[in-house]
């Protein structure tokens, strides 16, 4: 985005106002770049912003909606980013009102463009919190569906292994197993290049023969499941 865009500004300034705790200045300065909005690309990226202060869950779809509505419009290289993060926040306006097939959908969608996304802690944000949707959702997919690729979502007893692993090296403060781990396991989208990174990341783990003698065990009996191999 150019931030010398008057639009861009007044959206840099609402979020200050956000880090400041300012929710009222931060609606304000939102609300000001939507009226000051030449355009359809724009208009997007104010509507993004007034999303996240709206008092209703119908009120925070409606301007997802509209962002979402103004990207398509534009359809150029400009919103293509844009596109994982429109598509997780209409997953999760239609999960706050209920509606979670509606919200599989999306989530579905932020997935298979999550390729889009910039490299760095907003990108990785992003696919956390659209693996996140897919897996709180999951009850919606087709039956023999797929997420977002070739392979499937990980089997129950992988990730209750996984998550039983992490939480012990969380309580004792394990953070190299942790920092080792969690970012495959946080952005699993179900993608074969997501299988192998998962794999790869216990792998190593495991190789480095630095976990008590019991979790090395379950490890090595998850890196043997059929969802990992």
């Amino acid at each position: 985005m150019d931030p010398e865009l008057p639009v861009v500004r007044l959206c840099v300034a609402g979020m200050q106002a956000e880090a400041d705790g300012s929710a009222h200045a931060a609606y304000e300065f939102f609300r000001q770049a939507w009226n000051a909005a030449g355009d359809d690309y724009e208009a997007c990226i104010a509507a993004h912003y007034l999303a996240r202060h709206q008092s209703s869950p119908e009120e925070t779809l409606r301007w997802n909606q509209e962002c979402l509505d103004r990207a398509d419009r534009v359809a150029d290289e400009r919103v293509q980013a844009f596109y994982p993060s429109l598509y997780l926040n209409m997953g999760r306006a239609y999960l706050n009102m209920g509606q979670p097939a509606l919200a599989h959908q999306h989530f579905v969608r932020a997935a298979e463009r999550v390729s889009e996304l910039p490299d760095g802690q907003y990108g990785d944000w992003n696919r956390f919190a659209i693996a996140e949707g897919l897996r709180d959702t999951a009850a919606e997919a087709p039956a023999g569906g797929t997420v977002a690729g070739t392979a499937a979502p990980l089997a129950p007893v992988v990730d209750t292994g996984i998550r039983e692993l992490q939480s012990r090296w969380c309580a004792r403060g394990d953070l190299m197993a942790l920092g080792l781990t969690l970012p495959a396991f946080l952005g699993y989208l179900g993608t074969d290049e997501d299988r192998l990174r998962l794999r790869t990341a216990l792998h190593m783990l495991h190789a480095a023969r630095r976990l008590p003698q019991d979790e090395q065990t379950a490890l090595g009996a998850l890196l043997g499941a059929a969802a990992l191999g």
